[in-house]
């Protein structure tokens, strides 16, 4: 077992770092660093990140991070549904079968609004 065996091997790992870390290294040199305060305030979590790990937090935002993750996830399985629907047949078995998925789901998002999990005050 000769080493020139391994130099695809080794050239794919190199290519593959290069593609990982140029843009990095890229933006790093060549990117503007103009920091203010609103690019530096807390994204997303609602709340400072660096702060004492047992302080109060408002958990509504993690309610609409789990809703969202549920109603993309139904997009998800809607999408090759209604590729094939054409195929299945429209008031086929599958036709009714998501009907009830998405009744169910619709159910859900109506309990959820009714009881204010949507409203951020």
């Amino acid at each position: 077992m000769d080493l020139e065996s391994y130099v695809p091997v080794l050239l794919f790992i190199l290519v593959g770092v290069a593609v990982g870390a140029g843009p990095l290294v890229i933006g790093a040199l060549l990117g503007p660093r103009r920091p203010d305060p609103e690019k530096l305030s807390p994204y997303e979590c609602g709340f400072e990140a660096f702060e004492d790990a047992r302080m109060k937090f408002d958990v509504r935002y993690y309610l609409v991070a789990i809703l969202f993750i549920l109603f993309d996830l139904e997009i998800a399985f809607l999408f090759p549904w209604a590729a094939v629907l054409g195929d299945l047949g429209s008031w086929g078995p599958a036709f009714w079968s998501m009907m009830v998925f998405l009744a169910i789901l619709t159910v859900g998002f109506l309990y959820e609004w009714k009881k204010g999990a949507l409203d951020w005050e």
